[in-house]
């Protein structure tokens, strides 16, 4: 097998275990029935993932590794304490709305993953939290908090909420949900909303 054959082949069970274990569950997911939906021999999955465990570390090994690069060049490290709190909730809830089946199962199969797995998934979920808690400790006399550890926990559950049950199509549009979400994101820790005012095409930006 080539090697640019074999990345796509591995691309290609990742995507149809994702799809599967989000909609019925990794528990009730076969390594047969991943490798029928990718059109190989389940002998053949064995050659990039020996077990369905492996397969789950790295959906979400790769998930959060994703998210933490997007946030590192996303960060506008030199801003304010208040401008960053704002662009991580503007951030954390664009990048999992276009992911929605990778957070559900980010969030929903902690409990399938063995122990040395889930160590090292929670190590970079705790990555993530502490580059909010970061953002609140920058912010320390500006931002009204109680405890930093569970204003990040508490703040990065309500953001990723948003993929559990907005659909498209509905009353609000993602932008006019967003906005609401991070004005809330900003009220919670004594911040103001976001005021607008009109830009030059006569519609409005954030001041």
């Amino acid at each position: 097998m080539s090697e640019t054959k074999g990345s796509f082949t591995a691309a290609s069970i990742r995507q149809e275990a994702q799809r599967l274990f989000a909609a019925r569950g990794y528990a009730a997911v076969s390594m047969r029935e991943i490798a029928d939906a990718v059109g190989i021999r389940a002998g053949g999955l064995y050659n990039h993932f020996a077990t369905k465990q492996d397969i789950l570390r790295d959906l979400m090994t790769g998930h959060l590794g994703e998210l933490l690069a997007a946030w590192d060049v996303t960060d506008p490290v030199n801003d304010t304490a208040e401008a960053r709190l704002t662009a991580f909730a503007r951030f954390h809830i664009r990048f999992h709305f276009e992911k929605p089946d990778a957070v559900f199962i980010a969030y929903m199969e902690l409990r399938n993953l063995e122990p040395e797995n889930f160590a090292a998934v929670e190590v970079l979920r705790r990555n993530y939290e502490g580059r909010l808690r970061a953002i609140f400790e920058a912010g320390a006399g500006k931002f009204c908090l109680e405890d930093s550890a569970v204003a990040t926990r508490a703040m990065i559950a309500m953001l990723t909420g948003v993929t559990t049950w907005y659909k498209p199509g509905g009353r609000l549009s993602i932008d006019e949900v967003e906005e609401i979400y991070i004005n809330m994101a900003r009220r919670s820790v004594g911040l103001p909303a976001l005021t607008k005012a009109p830009d030059e095409q006569g519609g409005t930006r954030h001041v």
